[in-house]
């Protein structure tokens, strides 16, 4: 199993390893049982304990559906349309959903990973295929790249009540505390008297930027020619 090497941006990451796995499907054409579905603290959607005819062991992230004792396969070749199966994008139907897409092949899915995803093919071209997000964004990718067929489970994690703070902070999420209810000197929008407006033109950062309605996408990056349509937005 590979290892992952990250920038060092803190003291507890410079020199840091962390073991590389669940996203690529590169065990192509031996067939594959699923044994057991688990539960992962670190993911929304549940992961399937896939054990290989050659007795090889992996995880993989479990699609809608999927049960135990179903069998599986990942190939280069174009294979039978079933959830849990994994091949080429070339090789999906318009409209089938997909999960756990790669940007470029070979290296392991980037695209739909979380629970409650999936991605649509809508076409495909001579050497690209244009897929559509959740969002709404259509964008292009190489029609060699490997997804697999089916949604992410666990699609129900969205209507998940905490019911308390104390259930967060096991999370390790620390609570917000408004901008409004700060000091002038912590926060753009604090002091006053009571209940105010943040009495700007816009809302802001912490530091003073915008903080609604500001593109983040740069302006300049290589992919934004793969992108045929931008998401919907949300705001009129």
């Amino acid at each position: 199993m590979a290892l992952k090497t990250v920038k060092p941006t803190t003291p507890g990451r410079r020199g840091a390893t962390w073991q590389d796995f669940y996203w690529q499907r590169n065990k192509f054409d031996v067939p594959g049982k699923v044994a057991t579905i688990e539960y992962d603290p670190n993911r929304g959607p549940r992961i399937a304990l896939v054990h290989y005819a050659d007795g090889e062991k992996r995880y993989i992230i479990a699609p809608l559906d999927i049960k135990v004792g179903e069998t599986i396969l990942s190939s280069q070749k174009k294979i039978e349309i079933k959830t849990g199966n994994a091949m080429p994008v070339q090789y999906i139907p318009a409209g089938i959903p997909i999960h756990n897409v790669e940007l470029v092949p070979g290296q392991g899915g980037k695209l739909a990973r979380g629970a409650g995803n999936a991605l649509q093919v809508m076409a495909v071209e001579k050497k690209t295929a244009q897929v559509k997000m959740p969002s709404g964004e259509i964008r292009l990718i190489d029609k060699n790249c490997l997804c697999t067929v089916g949604q992410v489970g666990n699609i129900d994690i969205r209507h998940i009540k905490y019911g308390k703070a104390g259930r967060k902070r096991y999370l390790g999420i620390k609570p917000t505390v408004r901008g409004t209810a700060m000091n002038p000197v912590d926060h753009p929008h604090g002091g006053g008297e009571g209940n105010q407006s943040i009495g700007l033109k816009y809302p802001k950062t912490k530091w003073g930027k915008h903080a609604l309605g500001v593109k983040t996408r740069k302006l300049k990056k290589k992919s934004n020619k793969l992108i045929l349509q931008r998401r919907k937005s949300k705001r009129r």
